[in-house]
């Protein structure tokens, strides 16, 4: 094999991307990418270089230039198949062009066209896009650089294009570097940054701390996405930036007029957030395609995804008030769920449904989430139970927007919690499932734990609606506001609503605003109120303004989408001229950037080449020779060929997720989660050998220590509430709900001698719980 520098693909041609550069500035709860792109074509000939890459699911590209030697060419937003008759025509008659655009079925994946780059020659390109931050279960904010794209499933006959070519080579032999870099501002101190991937240390910038900057550690492999998790003082302070129109935009448009930005991170009230719900209708619906079985993470290889998905999910069913209702759906290709419909729960319908959790393998193929989702939503809701639906995926699906169409269609009637699984899960399917369904989102990466976040976020479900929420205006005489942002249609602990308006008329100098926002949590009525300054107090940039454009580009999109074969009033049309105003990208426009300036045309045929992506360590798939047989779990050796269409698989899924018939492996069981599956659906505990062998003790040194007046079954739960406090602490937030459960069981049977009884079950297990401790 020739070497070329590591610059080659598995066809030993050369790869003419050379290296990536990212700089993020943050402010407060939005950012700004700047990503730099740098080219050379080390060929004889001209060529044409495509390089498929993903973006967070919110972010709005708002820049798109090239520098061609000292040429800088900066590329317009136009009607998207305008932008591809152009570039098709500046590249037959011999001139450079750029073309960016989004992909039709997935918000968050975008395809970079380099056209015409002459032998020899370097190109630069330049993509720069704003974005929110989400907001983590434990008040920091994530931003995701996606650095893997893993294939999406294209569901067959949902006549997604395959045009779009990705190549696949390991992560560790992609043949250009990273080097990333980031900038945090905020109006509070930051208290820390954290990481999945390796950083150099915090620096900060000022004495009061609300400034700092942060950057990757040499030598990042191409194993994971770079993930920073942001961490403020006051977190739950509201705030309210006013961004100036632009100088040369016209007065009365979105981009001529200022436009605020309100943040709203509500703290609920303990005494209220500490309440459980004891109803409501719980839907789980879990991955089991075949890349389910890959590692949770590279730390654990002996931990699958399905198998931590199955632990996980007993903790959720052990941790169910009785009296709600629940089912668990899995898919692949296709789905299945334990029960025709939702069933009450109790202790036969608990067993017989981790009965069948402890079967469940990665063995149903593709990730086609669609199907499941439209059969869950057909079942009528039970009166007086709240519906509550948890997604569990690591997978990519070519089809997201029309799967969040119909988590939106269906917003009123129920709350959607995503987890996103592992590396390179696709921000825009897993925030937007939780955006539209009025829940929350969880990414498990790196050397994350699922079980926590997920019963954080049952947590959150079982927590009390906020209901009657409105959110009024209070603005100077002449001053109007129109609202970007779609109605506030949720509100709970964790949740971060950010607001876009665009403030329209003149204001006496110095003129402020006020921003109310109402609701009644548990029948308590609560406020919001923010005051802010109608003039910015020094140029901020337009990032406000263009996630204020994206927002409503998106909800015209979707619009759109819905009254697709109806007229649709001209919502096509209003996109695409926003898009252009705003210079925001949408699913109706590209970017295109033509080199006219030499006017002297490239002479020779153009070649096609399509840059690497990394895929997590997976091996290439060759779908021509593709069968079952050869189609095993992760890592399994297969074809060398490295190409395959984007969006054209069919019944098979990452990692070689044919349906198999291979059983779930099962590594010994953790002590906790031994304990755990012992409890029953009512909260207590039973005294048997298998308890006292989950608590490390003997039958005859359990029975012996039992206080004589007491209730073998009431021993049995203090002593596994004291095991729980005692050995536990540190997985608190897995067990608590079901401690919980098991605490309120006590106290209903009104036994004597608990405190007898506690003191008995400190002295067997070396523990000092108090009653209190144990919520007794």
């Amino acid at each position: 094999m020739v070497n070329c520098c590591g610059l080659i693909t598995a066809n030993k041609d050369p790869v003419p991307l050379k290296s990536i550069e990212v700089e993020l500035e943050v402010r407060d709860h939005v950012a700004t990418v700047v990503s730099t792109l740098n080219y050379e074509n080390k060929e004889d000939k001209p060529l044409e270089a495509v390089f498929v890459f993903p973006l967070p699911g919110d972010a709005a590209v708002c820049h798109f230039s090239a520098q061609i030697g000292q040429t800088q060419i900066v590329a317009e937003v136009k009607e998207k198949q305008k932008a591809r008759e152009e570039y098709d025509d500046a590249l037959s008659s011999g001139q450079q062009a750029f073309l960016l655009e989004e992909s039709e079925q997935s918000p968050d994946i975008f395809s970079l066209s380099v056209g015409s780059l002459p032998p020899g020659e370097s190109a630069s390109i330049r993509l720069d896009y704003v974005t929110e931050l989400a907001v983590q279960a434990d008040d920091g904010l994530r931003f995701c650089l996606p650095a893997v794209l893993n294939p999406r499933y294209q569901p067959l006959g949902s006549g997604g294009s395959g045009g779009v070519q990705v190549t696949s080579v390991p992560a560790s032999l992609v043949p250009y570097s990273l080097s990333f870099s980031a900038r945090v501002s905020s109006p509070r101190p930051i208290s820390k940054v954290e990481s999945s991937c390796s950083l150099d240390p915090l620096q900060y910038l000022n004495s009061e701390q609300t400034q700092a900057t942060i950057k990757l550690a040499a030598g990042h492999k191409f194993d994971r996405d770079v993930e920073l998790l942001i961490y403020y003082k006051d977190a739950h302070q509201p705030t309210a930036v006013v961004e100036a129109g632009q100088a040369s935009a016209e007065l009365g448009s979105l981009m001529g007029d200022p436009v605020v930005m309100v943040s709203l991170y509500p703290e609920f009230p303990q005494s209220v957030m500490s309440s459980v719900a004891s109803c409501g209708e719980f839907v789980f619906l879990l991955d089991r395609s075949g890349s389910m079985d890959c590692p949770i993470n590279n730390s654990k290889q002996q931990e699958t995804r399905i198998s931590s998905a199955r632990d996980t999910l007993l903790l959720l069913l052990k941790s169910l008030p009785m009296g709600c209702y629940f089912n668990i759906y899995s898919f692949g290709s296709s789905y299945e769920h334990i029960f025709p419909k939702s069933v009450e729960y109790s202790q036969q319908t608990m067993e017989e449904a981790l009965k069948k959790v402890g079967e469940m393998g990665a063995n149903l193929g593709g990730t086609e989430i669609l199907s499941p989702l439209q059969h869950i939503y057909s079942q009528s809701c039970i009166p007086s139970q709240p519906r509550q639906l948890f997604v569990f995926t690591d997978g990519e699906v070519g089809n997201t927007k029309q799967v969040l169409d119909l988590v939106k269609k269906n917003s009123g009637s129920h709350r959607c919690f995503s987890f996103g699984i592992g590396e390179g899960s696709s921000s825009a399917l897993i925030n937007g499932l939780a955006k539209e369904g009025g829940g929350h989102a969880q990414f498990i990466t790196g050397t994350d734990r699922m079980q926590p976040k997920v019963m954080q976020s049952l947590r959150f479900a079982l927590q009390p609606a906020v209901v009657d929420i409105s959110v009024t205006w209070d603005l100077p005489k002449g001053v109007s506001v129109t609202v970007l942002s779609p109605p506030i249609t949720a509100l709970f602990q964790g949740q971060r609503s950010l607001i876009y308006a665009q403030l329209t008329g003149q204001s006496p100098k110095a003129a402020e605003g006020c921003v109310t926002v109402k609701y009644s949590l548990a029948g308590h009525p609560s406020q919001n109120q923010l005051r802010f300054s109608l003039k910015p107090a020094e140029d901020t940039g337009s990032t406000v303004h263009r996630l204020g454009a994206r927002t409503l580009i998106r909800s015209l999109e979707m619009e759109e989408r819905e009254r697709r074969g109806q007229p649709d009033g001209g919502l096509k049309e209003k996109v695409v001229q926003l898009s252009v105003q705003s210079g925001v990208s949408s699913s109706f426009t590209a970017f295109i950037a033509v080199n006219k300036a030499d006017g002297e045309a490239i002479q020779g045929p153009l070649v096609r080449r399509n840059i690497p992506i990394a895929w997590m360590g997976v091996p290439p798939i060759n779908l021509c020779s593709f069968s079952t047989q050869n189609a095993m779990a992760c890592g399994a050796p297969m074809s060398d060929e490295p190409e395959m269409a984007f969006g054209v698989l069919r019944g098979l899924d990452l990692c070689g997720g044919a349906p198999t018939t291979v059983m779930p492996k099962q590594p010994p069981r953790d002590p906790l989660l031994q304990l755990v599956s012992l409890q029953q659906a009512s909260g207590c505990w039973l005294l048997d050998p298998a308890l006292s062998a989950a608590l490390g003790k003997t039958s005859e040194e359990v029975d012996k220590s039992k206080p004589a007046p007491v209730n073998s079954d009431v021993w049995a739960t203090v002593l596994a509430l004291i095991w729980l406090h005692g050995f536990k602490k540190d997985a608190k937030e897995e067990w608590e709900l079901l401690a919980m459960k098991a605490a309120s069981w006590l106290r209903s049977q009104n036994a004597p001698c608990l405190t007898e009884c506690v003191e008995a079950g400190n002295a067997l297990l070396g523990c000092s719980m108090q009653k209190d401790v144990l919520g007794l």
